[in-house]
């Protein structure tokens, strides 16, 4: 067994919300990065991968748990761990080569090898000739290599990898990628173990020798998929396909672990008071498109993501979506249209609507219960203060009122209530 380079037992960490409440963002994880490999987070939007990078850097304390480097406790930024960031971090007014030496400068390096040091990781990264260009002057894929650069410099033990490539197109995406796996596979760096945050599956099966697979609210690690894989991996071999089914498959299910945390049985006691961030534009563009050709109602969900030319983090909410309001059915990496799904998609927008208001109050609480109340109420009218309130026992305030902007949007669509924009009302829709 390779040694271990990070070691997180039982770290949790939570953050105060306006409220003064707590909102438990990591609860007991549990993980290793051993030296020689390649590890890749995966989780959908919210289940707190960046801010367990970040408690690795030593950026963020753990408000429990143990966090070790190389066998000793971590309490803030070690020499031997490097991130790079999705959003390149560039300081805008210093030049290519500036940038890279920043880190070198704030350890006191003398000038002179420190300039030599970053030039020599700016020729690594494909950047030389660059080094007098300001990152205005750059584009996308050529500002994340200086982030790189920023990083190698530096001759770390641990690379972080914050979402690196996706803010960059998909051609540039994979460019780097290969780059980057290519400096691995020939050591060309000091590094000895890379750990990488994505939301893109492909990307992490064709990078890592493990992966990770973290569940939401709070953040834990709920799966575990080994890569016994060579590299130099091809998109298109039947293991690598047969692999990225398992991790769809994974990621868009519903199952959890047995063992319930308390915050698990926390949100377990307000079902449906969590949405899917979907529009309904998103929902129905989606079933039609695996309602026709070349799908006619099922699909393999990497050639439906494809098709859709959408990441997979922005489709994972669309998918829960259709799922909530039973119109599809997931299993092993496949996507199917319930019956009910299949007469939705080949019905006018009148009876779409009304299929869509029977499904939601029957399968989403939160609609229902503002239903239930406002029909409760003498007048059929009621602000959303107490439904804003509560969501917020459980959710951070942005979050309670985005979910219930969802569950606006999705009942006036079914016709289930209205609401008033303006003064903030919902009530009864009129009956013609």
């Amino acid at each position: 067994m390779n040694q271990a380079l990070i070691q997180l037992r039982g770290v949790n960490k939570h953050f105060r919300t306006a409220d003064g409440s707590e909102r438990v963002v990591l609860e007991n994880v549990d993980f290793t990065l051993y030296e020689g490999e390649i590890v890749a987070l995966l989780g959908k939007s919210g289940s707190g991968k960046s801010t367990l990078l970040r408690i690795i850097a030593g950026l963020l304390p753990a408000n429990k748990g143990e966090v070790l480097y190389r066998g000793h406790p971590l309490f803030g930024p070690a020499r031997g761990i490097a991130m790079v960031f999705q959003s390149f971090a560039l300081f805008p007014w210093l030049t290519v080569q500036q940038n890279v030496e920043l880190g070198l400068e704030a350890q006191g390096i003398a000038k002179a090898v420190r300039a030599k040091e970053a030039e020599a990781a700016i020729e690594l990264i494909g950047l030389a000739g660059f080094e007098g260009a300001l990152p205005r002057e750059l584009s996308g894929g050529m500002k994340q290599r200086v982030g790189i650069a920023r990083a190698l410099v530096m001759k770390p033990d641990v690379l972080l990898m914050d979402e690196a490539f996706s803010a960059l197109d998909v051609l540039t995406g994979e460019t780097l990628r290969n780059d980057m796996l290519e400096l691995w596979e020939d050591k060309q760096t000091p590094m000895k173990g890379i750990l990488v945050v994505s939301h893109n599956i492909e990307e992490a099966v064709m990078m890592a020798d493990r992966i990770l697979i973290f569940s939401s609210d709070p953040g834990r690690v709920r799966a575990e998929i080994k890569v016994n894989l060579p590299r130099n991996r091809s998109e298109d071999s039947p293991e690598v396909r047969a692999l990225i089914d398992e991790v769809y498959n994974l990621m868009t299910s519903s199952a959890e672990p047995q063992e319930a945390t308390a915050s698990s049985q926390m949100h377990a006691a307000h079902p449906g008071y969590r949405l899917p961030d979907a529009e309904i534009s998103q929902i129905e563009g989606l079933l039609e498109m695996l309602a026709d050709e070349p799908f006619h109602g099922h699909a393999d969900l990497p050639k439906l993501a494809t098709e859709a030319g959408l990441l997979d983090e922005d489709l994972f909410p669309i998918y829960e979506a259709l799922r909530l309001l039973d119109l599809v059915h997931i299993a092993e990496g496949d996507i199917h249209l319930t019956v009910l799904g299949q007469h939705y998609s080949q019905a006018d927008q009148a009876t779409r609507k009304e299929i869509f208001g029977q499904q939601l109050l029957q399968h989403v609480a939160l609609a229902a219960r503002i239903r239930h109340s406002l029909e409760k109420e003498e007048s059929g009218e009621l602000a959303e203060e107490p439904f804003l309130r509560l969501l917020e026992e459980f959710l951070a305030e942005d979050e309670a009122k985005q979910v219930l902007d969802i569950a606006v949007e999705w009942g006036r669509y079914g016709e289930v209530y209205e609401y008033n924009f303006h003064t903030g009302m919902l009530n009864l829709p009129e009956i013609d």
